[in-house]
């Protein structure tokens, strides 16, 4: 240890009387020296900052060979590795921000925030991105950078990163597609991706990812064993509530304090009816809704209608099994809902719409032979 610090201490002290031609043999013996030898951190650490004095003093040919090596070394020191990744030069900052293990996330964060779009590029495509670092990219970067990142399979997004990039990718055909085409966009994303998509995006996306699209369409269409209301709509009460909302309705009373109302109070048809109407979507869509355990479809339909949250937690316990929810679930569903905005989900609810009247028009195509047989 004593010899590697005197050695250190010697290189250190020729820097200052060197040439540019032996501070630049300097700095190649010594790198080969770190990565060949077992040193302990605090030796890497030394390493780094004579390294770091002799890259100060190179030129950016011999600072880009630099950046290379160490990005492929492991345990490079840290403080020469945040010296290259915040150079001006790309040329020398690149293969850092792309390759280096050792740049944590603050750091990338940090170069995300101040340094150029060629960096945040070289950021974009390293093998691993954190939520954090993603958040940064997808607001700060220009074009090439969230297309980049969005066909980056390593790349992880939170809410905010997702939401923010179906926002720029509306207009822009390829980076919808990219977004659209990704493995771990949520469902209720991918709703509202689809929803503002082109119809030439739209079809590809059906076509690339009918897993997504028809988890889409089993809750806008009818299926085999969907669910009844839960007193029958053949029953008399069914036939009084749809009586009592559809004149509710043609007054101009049927509003958020009606659907309140029913839901405080179970009233299940009364509220699958209202809800059905103010929506301008099929009762059994409605039923669905309510009664899936996954609460996505509700959450996106009382936004759309611009619900408080008070309205929508009493349409949630409505449909829970024996009205219960956990605080800790109710908690988990309140975010959730602060997250939509109104706009989206009324584009998802025109969406929900449009497929529903496609199904129906394809089903009255399908039954016109018969029809006409007669």
């Amino acid at each position: 240890m004593n010899e590697t610090k005197l050695f250190l201490r010697d290189i250190d002290d020729a820097i200052s009387r060197g040439s540019a031609e032996s501070r630049l043999r300097a700095l190649r013996h010594t790198t080969d020296l770190m990565i060949a030898g077992g040193y302990s951190d605090d030796e890497i650490w030394t390493f780094g900052e004579v390294i770091g004095r002799l890259a100060d003093e190179i030129e950016v040919v011999a600072r880009t060979q630099l950046a290379k090596r160490l990005a492929e070394f492991d345990r490079a020191p840290v403080n020469i590795i945040h010296k290259l990744a915040f150079d001006d030069a790309i040329e020398v900052a690149g293969p850092v921000l792309r390759d280096s293990k050792r740049l944590e996330p603050y750091a990338l964060v940090a170069n995300a925030c101040l340094k150029s779009q060629t960096h945040l590029l070289a950021i974009s495509k390293r093998t691993s991105i954190d939520e954090s670092v993603t958040d940064v990219l997808v607001t700060r970067g220009n074009q090439d950078v969230v297309n980049s990142v969005a066909t980056n399979d390593g790349a992880r997004f939170s809410d905010f990163g997702f939401l923010h990039m179906v926002k720029r990718a509306e207009g822009d055909s390829i980076l919808a597609e990219q977004l659209g085409l990704r493995k771990d966009i949520p469902r209720q994303v991918f709703q509202q991706l689809i929803a503002k998509a082109s119809e030439n995006v739209r079809k590809r996306l059906e076509g690339e990812r009918p897993d997504m699209v028809n988890q889409i369409q089993s809750s806008v269409t009818d299926v085999a064993g969907a669910l009844q209301s839960k007193l029958g709509p053949a029953s008399r009460s069914h036939f009084v509530a749809k009586k009592v909302v559809t004149t509710q309705h043609r007054q101009g009373n049927l509003n958020e304090n009606s659907i309140s109302g029913h839901a405080r109070a179970h009233r299940v048809d009364e509220v699958t009816i209202g809800l059905s109407l103010l929506c301008s979507l099929p009762g059994d869509v409605i039923e669905r809704a309510l009664m899936d355990r996954n609460r996505e479809t509700l959450l996106i339909l009382a936004k759309a209608l611009d619900f408080s949250w008070d309205t929508t937690m009493a349409l949630l316990f409505l449909g829970a099994k024996d009205h219960r929810i956990t605080a800790l679930d109710l908690k988990d569903l309140e975010s959730e809902f602060g997250r939509l905005n109104v706009e989206t989900s009324r584009s998802i609810l025109e969406f929900y719409q449009s497929r529903k009247h496609a199904a129906a028009a394809d089903s009255d195509v399908k039954r016109q032979p018969a029809l006409l047989g007669r």
